[in-house]
């Protein structure tokens, strides 16, 4: 007997959603930075066993759009509702869940959930046991599990759940396949986690990164990348004075670079200004945002 499904993992900005995923893949796929709304694709993680595979899939933090960028990223969560064999469900103790239309979706559904109170490791016992009380009220076929993805707690436990709950199916990936995504797709994303961690207030947001050459070399990879910014006011910040800031930048995405592929790599970063990409149709096309 082989199992195999789409665990799809589902929740608010900032829960920890990509930290446990990671936890639960082995690898380090999505980007992790305290900031709201670090993920901004759909991202999936394989993890394959003998009679097993389970294909995580990380989405976007559910936002109330205020951009056609926000739109196509709730076009990721609501694909990731309609396709699922096992929904992950994260939360937090101290939070509430801000899409009553996403949370009455998976709750009216017939799919497996697992509710994850994630960081419990920042709160007290007796505020965790009103947590799973109040989420085993809100989706009784749910199994509410306590957890800390950063400290590795009760992750075991989920996997064994999920185990448990996958149907059975044939693998639907090649078992040597960790992602479906490209090595070009996770160094913009190592990028854009330093522009999350480095700079401040709208900045980050206001940036995308696209990989314009990526050539292999033996003992090395030389790279070219380019940094989208809505205005030249963010551009002259993003470099800062002398360009100690993009300097900064690429050094640290390099290291993290170096380390996810397991060669040394030259980083060239070009800042380019796309006004209003955030809003554009074909600018959202060109970055990979469109779910249709």
């Amino acid at each position: 007997m082989h199992k195999a499904g789409f665990v799809n993992i589902i929740g608010n900005p900032n829960v920890g959603k990509s930290t446990l995923m990671n936890a639960l893949v082995g690898e380090r796929l999505s980007i992790i930075t305290s900031k709201a709304q670090t993920t901004r694709h759909r991202i999936m993680g394989i993890v394959n066993g003998e009679d097993f595979q389970i294909v995580y899939t990380d989405t976007p933090g559910i936002v109330n759009p205020h951009y056609k960028l926000h739109e196509q990223m709730m076009g990721f969560v609501n694909n990731a509702l309609e396709d699922a064999d096992l929904f992950l469900l994260v939360t937090e103790v101290g939070e509430t869940f801000k899409n009553q239309e996403v949370l009455t979706k998976i709750v009216n559904s017939t799919t497996p959930v697992i509710l994850v109170i994630n960081k419990i490791d920042l709160s007290n016992q007796q505020v965790i046991s009103e947590k799973i009380d109040y989420w085993q009220k809100q989706i009784p076929r749910a199994i509410v599990v306590p957890a800390s993805a950063t400290e590795r707690f009760n992750i075991d436990t989920i996997f064994d759940h999920i185990i448990n709950l996958l149907p059975e199916n044939p693998p639907y990936f090649p078992k040597d396949e960790l992602t479906d995504r490209s090595m070009r797709f996770f160094v913009s994303e190592i990028i854009r986690e330093k522009l999350l961690l480095f700079y401040q207030k709208e900045i980050p947001y206001s940036c995308e990164v696209a990989v314009e050459s990526y050539e292999e070399k033996e003992g090395v990879d030389n790279i070219h990348a380019v940094i989208f910014v809505e205005r030249e006011s963010q551009k002259a910040i993003l470099i800062g004075h002398q360009g100690k800031s993009i300097k900064k930048v690429g050094i640290e995405a390099r290291k993290d670079i170096e380390e996810f592929t397991g060669k040394k790599c030259f980083l060239n970063l070009y800042i380019k200004v796309m006004k209003d990409w955030r809003n554009s149709d074909r600018a959202l096309k060109q970055f990979g945002y469109q779910t249709d």
